[in-house]
């Protein structure tokens, strides 16, 4: 599972021209689900993100979560994330989840975001969306439950 996860002071999920999710200050989660991640997977990612400390403290060092600073996050579907670009100039995507698998698994990460942050919205599940977000520092950390250590 992947995360390209941005620290925002604000961010939307617009689908067919209507807000469906919106945060002011938090972080942005784009998505991605393999094709063999796990439950293991999604809970690893989501306890991860809810605990980065890449906010500023009052000496403006990162230093704070999410949830110390009381933001939301705003958690969007995306798996192109696992397009692999190594041969030819078009995307495979043969590493990504069945769409049943990475919605199971998109929504447990979500539920396990809601244990750690009462503010978790969210994009629609294989909707196109039009994503706005305004990036904060800018500030954008990779995310990869396969490379733990």
């Amino acid at each position: 599972m992947r995360a390209v996860v941005q620290r925002v002071s604000e961010a939307s999920v617009t689908v067919d021209d209507m807000i469906v999710g919106n945060i002011l200050g938090g972080l942005l989660v784009l998505l991605g689900v393999e094709d063999t991640d796990t439950e293991s997977d999604s809970n690893y990612l989501a306890d991860k993100t809810a605990s980065l400390r890449i906010f500023p403290d009052q000496e403006d060092r990162m230093n704070l979560s999410v949830s110390d600073i009381g933001g939301g996050i705003l958690v969007v579907s995306q798996f192109t994330l696992f397009g692999d670009c190594r041969k030819g100039r078009r995307p495979s995507y043969n590493n990504a989840a069945s769409p049943e698998l990475a919605e199971k698994l998109y929504n447990h990460f979500v539920n396990r975001l809601r244990t750690h942050v009462p503010n978790v919205s969210t994009g629609k599940f294989q909707a196109m969306m039009q994503v706005g977000l305004i990036n904060d520092g800018p500030v954008t950390i990779l995310l990869d439950s396969k490379k733990l250590f």
